[in-house]
């Protein structure tokens, strides 16, 4: 009886254990899930999923906390997510506001990749917009700053990203040497030589020589490699592949634009780039 006793009045203290347990892990998820760094990380994949109204609202609880407690990197990222959203809209009056903020944040942190983010972020909405003198001075000072401070990353996508304002300003040699450049600096930082965004570049250079079968081969196999590596393409990315996407179709026949996507589904980006990137 005495063993019964003590094991009815263990009962509670389990289950109490237990359900503080419970609730302990169920608090640690939450912080998990609110920390900053995750946040941003959701306001960055709702960008590219087009929900800017969801995006704008988590990038402006982190800029809220960055304030609350002068962190300079979360008010910095949380700006610069905002930037992106400003984009979408075409909106440089918002654009303007906020690269000011970062200017501002560049000063009073003394930390220059604040200016490196403002540049990129004016480069691509200048692209967008059409502005490609402007928007290749702003890709030259953020890669000016990217290389000065180290910013490898920044520095190898913004050439990418240059080879866009190239080939639309008809320098098709250049942008064929920043696509190569662009490539070379993913394979010395041993990052994925399978890079399906890099082939964006390709295929609008293609285009605009007005090869449009390889254009069109480049960009059927992009598309497909988004959709297996679950990418979304951010909208100064995607808005040449669209302009491929309707350009091959205005100057190619049905049946050709069969049988290119046909033979494309097993080539990889190894392939077009030997195949096209002289």
């Amino acid at each position: 009886m005495k063993n019964i006793k003590y094991l009815i009045l263990a009962i509670p203290f389990l289950v109490g254990c237990e359900l503080n347990n419970e609730k302990q892990v169920e608090i640690e998820e939450q912080v998990i899930v609110e920390s900053p760094k995750d946040l941003l990380s959701q306001a960055y994949q709702l960008f590219k999923e087009g929900n800017d109204v969801e995006s704008i609202k988590i990038a402006n609880k982190v800029l809220a906390i960055g304030r609350e407690t002068k962190n300079d990197t979360l008010i910095g990222k949380a700006l610069t997510s905002l930037c992106r959203n400003a984009q979408r809209k075409l909106d440089t009056t918002r654009l303007t506001e906020l690269s000011d903020e970062l200017k501002l944040l560049a000063a009073a942190s003394g930390n220059q990749k604040w200016l490196m983010y403002r540049a990129h972020m004016n480069a691509e909405m200048w692209r967008l917009i059409g502005n490609m003198d402007r928007a290749e001075d702003f890709y030259n000072e953020s890669m000016k700053i990217s290389f000065e401070t180290g910013s490898m990353g920044m520095y190898t996508i913004d050439h990418f990203n240059k080879s866009f304002v190239s080939t639309a300003k008809g320098d098709y040699e250049t942008a064929n040497e920043l696509i190569k450049k662009y490539y070379k600096l993913r394979e010395e930082a041993d990052l994925d030589p399978e890079d399906a965004y890099g082939l964006i570049a390709l295929a609008y250079l293609l285009e605009q020589k007005e090869n449009y079968k390889a254009a069109h081969e480049v960009a059927v196999v992009t598309r497909r490699l988004f959709k297996e590596q679950n990418l979304f393409p951010e909208p100064p990315d995607e808005k040449p592949l669209l302009m491929v996407e309707q350009k091959v179709k205005n100057m190619l026949d049905e049946q050709t634009l069969e049988d290119i996507s046909a033979n494309s589904s097993s080539l990889t980006v190894s392939n077009l780039l030997k195949k096209y990137l002289k």
